[in-house]
């Protein structure tokens, strides 16, 4: 069963196009058994769609894209303000790790967005599921530059800290740039380091099951 792993509501702004409501209805319309909700730097949908999926009878899973600092969340480097990394709570310990590190990221590594760093998310890992992220995650920029080093240092790091719940996330925009580039690695990565890999949309407005998404991993 494919489930949307990562979505946007209305409360990302200038970014998300989905009502709440209007994304749980659509995903029971496609058969789906659960749905997560991972908004920008923000958990302001969580309450509201943990009702509507229960009232749904979907399974909520909530989450967040989180705004990682290059190196920590007090330094404001102009270059590189942030990455982005998919990440979904799997219990209430999770929930609870989760708020903390999107409070701190508002309260002491704002700049441009709430950035969390590498330090909290070693902290707050527990009862969280990791996914690699988008092609604004830090695995996919290096990736996209070639930098193998980088990608082999990231890999220990992400594999160390948080072990099997760490996963390479795989997702399909023909029209954006480098998509195939990024999938194509994260499948011989997954394979090398035996990291598994999930299948994702980064949806900002859900109108089917992506047949795409599903069959990459069909495919490999």
């Amino acid at each position: 069963m494919f489930v949307h792993l990562h979505n946007h509501s209305e409360y990302s702004l200038i970014d998300g196009s989905s009502g709440i409501e209007e994304m749980v209805i659509r995903s029971k319309e496609l058969g789906m058994n659960a749905l997560a909700l991972t908004d920008h730097g923000n958990m302001f949908g969580a309450i509201e769609f943990y009702k509507s999926c229960i009232k749904h009878q979907i399974k909520p899973i909530i989450g967040c894209e989180l705004y990682v600092a290059p190196k920590n969340r007090l330094e404001k480097d102009p270059n590189i303000p942030y990455y982005h990394l998919t990440v979904l709570s799997k219990n209430f310990l999770g929930y609870k790790n989760l708020i903390e590190m999107v409070t701190l990221g508002n309260l002491e590594g704002f700049y441009h967005r709430p950035r969390v760093d590498k330090d909290l998310l070693a902290k707050h890992k527990e009862g969280l599921i990791i996914l690699s992220g988008c092609p604004s995650s830090e695995l996919s920029k290096l990736i996209i530059n070639k930098n193998q080093k980088g990608i082999e240092q990231y890999l220990y790091w992400a594999t160390k800290i948080f072990e099997d719940n760490f996963y390479l996330e795989l997702m399909w925009h023909d029209k954006v740039p480098n998509q195939g580039l990024i999938n194509e690695n994260l499948i011989k990565l997954s394979k090398e380091f035996k990291i598994p890999l999930v299948a994702t949309n980064d949806n900002h407005y859900i109108s089917s099951r992506d047949a795409e998404s599903e069959n990459l991993l069909k495919n490999i």
